[in-house]
C-alpha cells in the first residue's frame, strides 16, 4: 500500500497540467505571430491615432473626471455577486430544509441592510 502511496505523487501525475500550460502559451504564442506577420501594414495617419469610440477627442486627458460613474458600475458588480450566490441555494434548496433557509434569509438581509445604507448615503444621487 505504501508504493501505491509514492505512485500517486509522481512528477509524471502533474504531466497533463504541465502540458495543458505549454498549449495554451503556444497557442498565444503562434497567434500573435501569425497575425503579426500576415496583418496588413498600412500604416495611415487615420490608423495611428488614438480611437474614442468613433468620438473624435476634445480637451485634456488628465481633467477631472466625476467619480459617479465608477461607483454605480462598483455597487452594481457587487450586487449582481450577490444574486449568483442565489443558484446554489436554488439548485440545494430541498437538500438545505429550514436552516438553510433561515442562512439565505440572513444573507439576503445582510445585502438590503447595505443596499439601505447605500440609498442612505446617497451613493446613487446623479444630480449633485
Amino acid at each position: 500500500m505504501d508504493l501505491q502511496l509514492l505512485a500517486a505523487n509522481t512528477p509524471f501525475n502533474y504531466f497533463p497540467i504541465a502540458l495543458q500550460i505549454v498549449v495554451a502559451i503556444g497557442f498565444v504564442v503562434v497567434m500573435m505571430a501569425v497575425t503579426h506577420l500576415l496583418g496588413p501594414k498600412r500604416r495611415t495617419q487615420d490608423k495611428l491615432i488614438n480611437f474614442e469610440s468613433g468620438i473624435p477627442s476634445v480637451g485634456n486627458a488628465r481633467q477631472p473626471m466625476g467619480i459617479k460613474y465608477f461607483l454605480v458600475a462598483i455597487l452594481f458588480v457587487l450586487f449582481d455577486v450577490e444574486v449568483i450566490f442565489f443558484y446554489p441555494y436554488a439548485v440545494n434548496f430541498r437538500y438545505l430544509g429550514q436552516e438553510g433557509f433561515i442562512e439565505v434569509l440572513l444573507f439576503v438581509g445582510f445585502f438590503l441592510c447595505g443596499f439601505i445604507y447605500i440609498v442612505k448615503k446617497g451613493a446613487l444621487d446623479w444630480e449633485d
